[in-house]
């Protein structure tokens, strides 16, 4: 138990949501409930009186949207925000505005039932709570237009077949894979991170913590605004130089080899790894038991330690490795550890990682 409750404040503009919320997050006992608002401008009134720790935020809203709520209000206010919405692209919108993490409302149809729900809000309640919200609003800055010196490497999206056919030849480097994994803030620094990258990088393999169809919204997301083809993943994908791999929800990612020398992935159901599934640990174990020393593998923002053991794995059979620094870092969780089990080469902020990786492919 945690030795101070964290103070919860709820918005949404069903009262029947709000009561329920109230409810079962206040049966947590490092949770309590102080406060909840129908809409923006009451909220605002709200957050003043009650000064909660955390925030949840359905973002479609009457009047003032969560988007603009998130743009226009929460930058006055230092308490980081989780987003709870349906099935929509808007809440990777509201992770660029600057929320922490997000959970997708019950839904049949993604088989997702309430109690799982709460239970994964009041960990990512948790998780907020401590986050680094500096990191948080410097990657919603950046990702909103600020400027990357990075990303000018990158090739225009349109004729990106052609550039990938051309990549799938061309492409000479030692690193044959790169394989990337993250959590919390996650989402952000994977976009900070892909969309600086030219053409011609070697197939990347990623593993982002997210429920399903939000992988596949994740992924075309990426797709429609990076040099890169992203996609999500398949089963037999082959992992070929220009494209991006995300792991599918619900599907555990490994990297396998083929007879004559060349990659693709495996996206199978299994139980989870390392607390997750899709596990940053299953990728990375397979990197290293399939591509060594022509890997590179990249550990990102997020809680907990999945990733560490995997990136471990892959040090020892000697590929090249890559940490995402504290200060940089929304939660310095899954870095640390793997930091601290000498798992890392190079520890770096997120607006070096991208011209590190291409260093690397580059000898």
């Amino acid at each position: 138990m945690l030795k101070n409750k964290i103070r919860v404040m709820v918005i949404d503009d069903s009262a029947f949501f709000r009561q329920a919320m109230r409810t079962h997050l206040g049966q947590d006992p490092d949770l309590e409930v102080v406060g909840e608002a129908p809409d923006a401008d009451a909220a605002i009134h709200v957050i003043e009186r009650t000064n909660p720790d955390v925030i949840t935020l359905d973002v479609e809203m009457p009047g003032m949207n969560g988007i603009d709520f998130l743009k226009k209000v929460m930058p006055q206010f230092d308490i980081p925000v989780v987003v709870v919405s349906s099935a929509n692209n808007i809440v990777f919108d509201a992770l660029s505005a600057g929320a922490v993490d997000f959970v997708a409302k019950p839904d049949a149809k993604m088989g997702m039932g309430y109690g799982i729900f709460i239970n994964d809000l009041k960990i990512k309640i948790k998780i907020s709570s401590t986050a680094n919200r500096r990191a948080g609003r410097a990657a919603a800055r950046m990702n909103a237009g600020g400027s990357n010196k990075a990303a000018d490497v990158g090739t225009p999206v349109t004729n990106r077949s052609n550039m990938v056919s051309a990549a799938s030849s061309a492409s000479g480097s030692a690193v044959k894979v790169i394989a990337m994994g993250a959590s919390t803030g996650g989402t952000e620094a994977l976009y900070e991170i892909i969309k600086a990258l030219p053409v011609d990088m070697p197939g990347i393999v990623v593993v982002q913590h997210m429920p399903p169809v939000f992988t596949q919204m994740y992924a075309q997301r990426l797709n429609q605004s990076c040099a890169l083809e992203v996609k999500e993943a398949e089963d037999h994908d082959k992992v070929i130089p220009g494209r991006v791999i995300i792991a599918a929800g619900d599907f555990h990612m490994r990297l396998m080899k083929s007879t004559d020398g060349s990659f693709y992935i495996r996206s199978q159901k299994g139980e989870r790894v390392s607390g997750h599934c899709p596990s940053v640990d299953v990728l990375f174990d397979s990197v290293a038991a399939s591509a060594g020393r022509s890997s590179l593998g990249v550990i990102l923002t997020g809680m907990g330690a999945d990733g560490a053991k995997g990136l471990l794995a892959m040090h020892q059979q000697g590929a090249k490795t890559i940490g995402q620094n504290e200060q940089s870092c929304v939660v310095y969780g899954m870095p640390k550890v793997a930091y601290d089990l000498g798992a890392v080469d190079k520890q770096l902020p997120i607006s070096a990682i991208a011209e590190e990786i291409i260093k690397q492919t580059r000898r």
